[in-house]
């Protein structure tokens, strides 16, 4: 029905999957190195260092739109 031998749809299958696979590990690894970065769970304190993000994010977009 595809218009591929049994082969080729070995051979796409054997690709997508490996496609897929990359993917994920990827995925994985830029989860763990954001998790690293900044967890999800913060602890007591909070996210304290989020405050001077913030006053730099409002005066770039001051620039931007200023």
């Amino acid at each position: 029905m595809s218009g591929l031998t049994q082969n080729g749809a070995k051979e796409f299958h054997r690709m997508f999957m490996m496609g897929i696979l990359g993917y994920t590990v990827i995925a994985i690894i830029a989860h763990f190195l954001v998790w690293q970065w900044r967890p999800w769970f913060p602890g007591e304190g909070g996210y304290a260092s989020l405050s001077g993000a913030m006053d730099s994010v409002v005066s770039v977009a001051t620039m931007l739109l200023g």
